[in-house]
């Protein structure tokens, strides 16, 4: 799109707006050309498997090209040389691509390769542009814009990072109140986090970011970066978002969605195995137990109680064919079993290979007799009762249920300390009440017998809370893949939380220093704003002194407000009325046992508000529209982000945690959830490091 050069005299910026505003009324009318375009066409494959999903496919397209009108195509342009000194080229960046019907770009995706400098050009490194454009926007429809100049004019502007810029609109827009769900932020990424998003895709990242920071948008736009530059690659392995709960998969969920990318599955660790193993959470264990049940020795625990179901041959392979009696020597047999559980395949490869293994041992024995057999008759030999019969009894099927029920009624193969978690009273496996853990173990289990197909890619979200059983659980499903591994050393709050990225990537499968694997940190924070973040990293040197301070780099202070109250709960109502006149979301956040009493409270002083109880699902699409309080217990919070929030009693959602580092993590969770304001109330004194 030629242009002339910039003037030395400012333009017109009625003129400019009105010509920004056409060209988005363009770009909304070719993208509905294109949209009815692949409407038009006729899924006809060849046969029905093909026209099926051939017609699969136009449904996605035809989806990711609906236009929201709540949101522009296009974000920003940039202006670039484009040959001569006197003629530039525009190029508008925007959510997806959208072309004219002779196939000439009208706004490029913010993931094509053209796209970088817009995230990336700076004064000191302009790679070409002259001039980056920012575009304001109020209810999909364009309404300002601001220029930042890179060339070398007297008096342009211009910075080495954009968030430095000075840039009205990127603060407006970073800073811009919210209901609903988690948006996309294509137009506020920054440079460092455009390096994180577009990593290669046989790169495995680990992502240490303070509150704030946006490592979870940056996970997800990497997955929709990566979906775009390797889309044949990963439309057969697969992409899967890994979050800590259900509420936090229905805030982040309309992200990858209204990037284009609805073929993206989201789950739960604890949903992820409970779908591999076909059984279902009945029971609780005690922290005490999880915890032992999580320890990465229980994989070799696992492999030894499966294995040793292999018994030793006690007597030789009988095959009688026709007039003859074949015999393998039991000592032969023992040969061939050792062997086969040294190659380190599945238990139910070795054991398919130990059929073929006889046969072939009954191949040769003819052979030696002067017979002539062929591939047909060992086939024959591997599938006859004998040899059925044999390895039947010798290398029994696996059954995983069967195998850690007896794990955990009898305690074989547990050391002494780990005995607790076995069952006060023997039970099979289909009396067993299986526990969230039970299905970890039952998951390595099922992919010690027949390997776990691996994705192209795996975003593992919170993954600082997760066991070395769980992390295995997410490792294997990326064993031939690469992983995007987000999460905070600070926020860690479950009892078997890691102090060390190492150690939790080296779980995962993806070793640091391995040339594919890196650790990369964010600590610059744009959504907390720093009243805030200051007032919670009171808390870092009392449970993560290693770990430095989160830094604000938001203009807005932002709003604290620190409310002593006799009744607590009364307090939370009223600071819940006075938050929600500001505007976007609220999110009031309380102890676990205290959501009943501060519901019921909510609603008889008429506060309309939802329940995030990590469990919800949502049927309602205008709620996240209708309802702008939400209830949210404090082990929910994780993840989560709120315009305002109302954090209540903090000395009780610390004193609910196992111990004192535990609670204070909780607490650094909570306080760091505000992205305008945060008001605290409560009647017990505050935690001690809160009030230093």
């Amino acid at each position: 799109m030629p242009a002339p050069p910039a003037p030395s005299h400012p333009p017109d910026p009625t003129a400019e707006l009105t010509a920004e505003q056409a060209h988005l009324a363009r770009a909304r009318t070719e993208l509905t050309r294109m949209r009815e375009h692949t409407l038009s066409l006729t899924a006809d494959g060849g046969d029905a498997i093909a026209g099926e999903a051939l017609a699969h496919t136009l449904w996605l397209r035809a989806k990711a090209l609906q236009d929201d009108p709540g949101t522009t195509l296009f974000f920003g342009r940039i202006d670039q040389r484009a040959g001569t000194a006197d003629a530039a080229e525009h190029l508008y960046i925007g959510r997806r691509h959208v072309s004219d019907a002779e196939g000439d770009p009208v706004v490029i995706d913010w993931r094509a390769g053209v796209s970088t400098p817009f995230y990336r050009a700076s004064r000191t490194e302009p790679m070409g542009v002259l001039r980056r454009r920012r575009f304001g926007v109020e209810a999909g429809e364009i309404t300002a814009f601001e220029d930042e100049w890179l060339d070398d004019r007297p008096g342009a502007g211009g910075s080495t990072d954009a968030s430095d810029s000075g840039s009205d609109l990127l603060a407006r827009e970073i800073e811009r109140p919210r209901i609903g769900p988690m948006r996309d932020i294509v137009a506020t990424i920054q440079p460092d986090q455009d390096e994180i998003v577009r990593a290669d895709v046989s790169t495995t990242l680990c992502v240490q970011g303070a509150p704030g920071t946006g490592k979870t948008a940056v996970g997800l736009h990497r997955a929709a970066w990566l979906l775009y530059a390797f889309r044949q690659r990963l439309a057969r392995s697969g992409v899967l978002v890994v979050g800590p709960n259900r509420a936090f998969l229905e805030h982040v969920g309309a992200v990858l969605p209204s990037l284009g990318e609805v073929s993206v599955r989201h789950t739960t660790v604890e949903e992820l195995v409970a779908d591999a193993t076909g059984a279902r959470v009945r029971s609780t264990d005690t922290p005490a137990v999880a915890g032992l049940k999580g320890e990465a020795r229980m994989a070799d625990v696992l492999r030894t109680a499966l294995w040793a179901q292999v018994g030793r041959p006690g007597e030789a392979l009988v095959v009688p064919r026709g007039a003859r009696r074949w015999r393998v020597p039991a000592y032969e047999v023992e040969d061939m079993v050792a062997e086969l559980r040294s190659r380190g395949v599945g238990y139910a490869a070795a054991r398919a290979m130990l059929h073929q293994r006889l046969a072939h041992a009954v191949m040769v024995a003819m052979e030696r007799s002067g017979d002539s057999p062929d591939d047909r008759v060992q086939d024959a030999v591997a599938r006859s009762a004998p040899v059925r019969a044999y390895v039947k009894t010798l290398w029994p099927e696996a059954r995983p249920a069967a195998v850690l029920a007896r794990l955990l009624s009898t305690g074989e193969h547990l050391a002494d300390d780990q005995r607790a978690m076995v069952w006060d009273r023997p039970r099979s496996a289909g009396a067993a009440r299986w526990s969230a853990a039970d299905l970890v173990l039952l998951d390595e289990l099922t992919d010690l017998v027949d390997r776990t197909p691996s994705l192209g890619h795996v975003v593992l979200d919170e993954a600082q809370d997760l066991s070395a059983m769980q992390l295995r659980a997410v490792g294997r499903r990326a064993s031939t893949g690469s992983l995007t591994v987000l999460g905070d050393l600070a926020q860690g709050t479950t009892p078997w939380s890691t102090s060390s990225w190492e150690e939790s990537l080296h779980h995962l499968g993806k070793d640091l220093g391995s040339g594919s694997t890196h650790l990369e940190e964010l600590v610059r924070g744009f959504r907390v704003p720093s009243s805030v973040i200051e007032f919670a990293a009171r808390l870092l040197p009392s449970m993560a002194p290693d770990l430095a301070p989160p830094e604000s780099v938001r203009s807005n202070p932002g709003r604290l407000d620190l409310v002593a109250v006799d009744d607590a709960v009364a307090g939370a109502v009223e600071a819940t009325r006075a938050a929600a006149g500001h505007e976007g979301s609220v999110g009031v956040v309380v102890p676990d046992a205290w959501v009943p009493r501060v519901g019921t409270a909510l609603v008889g002083a008429g506060v309309e508000h939802e329940v995030l109880d990590g469990e919800h699902t949502e049927d309602d699409p205008e709620l996240a529209v209708r309802v702008r309080v939400f209830l949210v217990p404090a082990t929910v919070a994780k993840g989560l982000e709120f315009d305002q929030v109302v954090v209540v009693e903090p000395a009780a959602i610390a004193a609910a945690e196992p111990d004192e580092r535990t609670g204070l993590r909780r607490l650094y969770v909570v306080l760091t959830r505000a992205v305008s304001g945060l008001t605290v109330v409560h009647a017990d004194p505050l935690p001690g490091p809160l009030t230093s």
